[in-house]
């Protein structure tokens, strides 16, 4: 297979370890746990596994391991350096025992359930070091969540001689997986359930787990992206672009983008809500700022909007949660109607204050919003156009302000969506770094005998020498949340934190980049060079960190 001269490169690069990953290691236990919220639900749904101890890694003695056979998982969207992830855990056996196995299970959950797998030897782990994707096994979002999917999965685990197995994904792949070391553990299946954390969105994390992996590479990728536009915005001076990125339940992507470029405006979805702010206020706010541009001469600007802000507005988050308690509650009945016959269907079955949200909304939203359901019973907010229902509503704004003589320029407008875009991308020396660490810290979990745990590198400001290694009960970030019309335990989101580092050194700046052209070019993604350049983690990590 042909390769570039990045791969070949990167290729040889070896991911640094905390120090103390690289000799044998000690479990330190701290204090038992408690779930997020819900306290009594969670731990009745999880007796065996509810209130263990965060453990962290300390420098222990040398001693012997048996063979242990791993299977993993890739569940969910992709992120970068899910394959440093895997290559971490590979490592990570291997020195415990040369004769340890891992096997990989194909196409996400649905390879455990089918018995779709390979064993991932030296040679195939060697090819997809420090590259992006997930296609060394592929990943899938089936759901784990019934019995038989769980005993289906066990007799191929037992077949294969599996004693542990690691589930690398987001917040809901993560509750899957405490979902499946509960049961294992309640018939003594005799096999372990480890925890990764990955998502771009950047919405799984908790004083443990400091950051998902790929979103330091993410958010670089779309910064360099929007970088490029602004410089090409300040040198055209003729449109406002309006781009939308990744982010479907927090604004956390959409932020550090800010914080990296320092566009004209940013939209997060979080202040939004907490503002009780309706559509017409969000357009009005955006309209306003290009009117005071235009009045100095400058028609030009860009905007940041976070995937998921339909959903932030209160009145349209009251009208979808409305929408999908009926679609989950009429799904047989609502999948035999003609899709034509869809929103008539919606608007005779919504309530009154909830139907007139409906119809005010434009008909390309509202039937976005009527659109098939993802896996987890979610609208699928990355397929409603938010970035250009903004931009046609600010430019009928201004065309009123223009005919009241409170608007003088030109608005010409041009639309973006960066996701997938981030999502493959050959991970950053910091995601090559956090991923390979781990994949690693992983194994030491699984030799420590522990299940239901999810891996924890912390401290991740300071060099990786001084990253902390270990790992925290799954069932200490959950409560239980409505999903598909039902009360179910979920892993809480961590949302943009108004009163947080991150987003109060951005409220200090916005006006300025606002009124002024301020925009920051960070360029592509350095992987080599000096350590100021190539090893710098998010600035949101910074600032939480500081």
């Amino acid at each position: 297979m042909k390769k570039s001269a990045l791969q070949i490169a990167r290729a040889a690069y070896q991911p640094k370890l905390p120090e103390v990953l690289k000799g044998f290691v000690a479990v330190q236990e701290g204090d038992k746990t408690q779930s997020a919220g819900d306290y009594a639900d969670i731990e009745k749904l999880f007796p065996n596994t509810y209130g263990m101890p965060v453990i962290t890694f300390t420098k222990g003695k040398e001693e012997k391991h048996e063979p242990v056979n791993v299977g993993v998982i890739l569940s969910g969207g992709q992120a970068p350096g899910g394959h440093n992830v895997i290559s971490g855990i590979f490592d990570g056996i291997k020195k415990l025992n040369p004769e340890s196995r891992l096997y990989g299970f194909l196409m996400g959950p649905d390879g455990l359930i089918k018995h779709n797998y390979m064993e991932l030897t030296a040679d195939i782990i060697d090819e997809y070091r420090n590259t992006g994707g997930f296609d060394i096994i592929g990943s899938g979002r089936t759901k784990l969540e019934k019995k038989e999917q769980f005993d289906s999965g066990l007799i191929i685990l037992q077949k294969l001689g599996i004693k542990a197995l690691v589930i690398i994904g987001g917040d809901d792949s993560n509750t899957n997986a405490c979902v499946l070391a509960e049961y294992y553990k309640s018939i003594n299946a005799g096999v372990q359930v480890i925890g990764c954390p990955k998502t771009i969105d950047g919405d799984l994390k908790n004083s443990m787990i400091e950051t998902s992996f790929g979103f330091d590479t993410a958010t670089k990728t779309y910064s360099e992206v929007i970088g490029n536009i602004e410089r090409d915005c300040n040198s055209a001076r003729k449109y406002w672009h309006f781009i939308k990125l990744m982010g479907r339940s927090a604004s956390h992507v959409t932020l550090e983008c800010a914080l990296q470029v320092q566009p004209n405006i940013t939209l997060i979805g979080e202040e939004v809500e907490a503002k009780n702010q309706t559509l017409d206020e969000i357009v009005t706010y955006i309209a306003t700022i290009v009117a005071d541009r235009a009045a100095r001469g400058m028609n030009f600007g860009t905007v940041l909007v976070p995937e998921g802000l339909i959903e932030f507005i209160p009145a349209i988050k009251k009208l979808i949660a409305e929408l999908n308690d009926l679609i989950a509650a009429n799904q047989a009945e609502f999948d035999q109607i003609n899709a034509d016959e869809k929103i008539a269907y919606i608007k005779s079955h919504l309530s009154a204050t909830n139907a007139a949200i409906f119809n005010s909304l434009p008909a390309g939203v509202s039937r976005q919003l009527a659109l098939e359901r993802d896996p987890h019973g979610n609208v699928q907010v990355s397929l409603i156009e938010t970035e250009q229902l903004l931009a046609e509503m600010v430019a009928t704004k201004l065309a009123q302000w223009k005919k009241e003589g409170k608007y003088v320029g030109k608005f010409s407008t041009q639309h973006h969506f960066f996701g997938y875009e981030g999502r493959c991308a050959a991970p950053s020396n910091f995601d090559a770094d956090y991923c390979y660490s781990l994949g690693f810290n992983a194994a030491m979990l699984i030799a420590s005998g522990k299940t239901g745990y999810m891996s924890s590198v912390r401290n991740t400001t300071a060099p990786a020498a001084q990253w902390i290694a270990g790992g925290i009960p799954i069932t200490a970030m959950m409560n239980m949340e409505r999903r598909n019309g039902e009360m179910k335990p979920v892993i809480r989101k961590a949302l943009v934190e108004l009163d947080g580092a991150p987003f109060k050194a951005f409220c200090e700046q916005r006006d300025e980049w606002a009124k002024e052209t301020c925009y920051v070019y960070p360029g592509p993604i350095q992987y080599f060079g000096p350590t100021e350049v190539c090893d710098q983690p998010t600035k949101t990590l910074k600032y939480e960190q500081a």
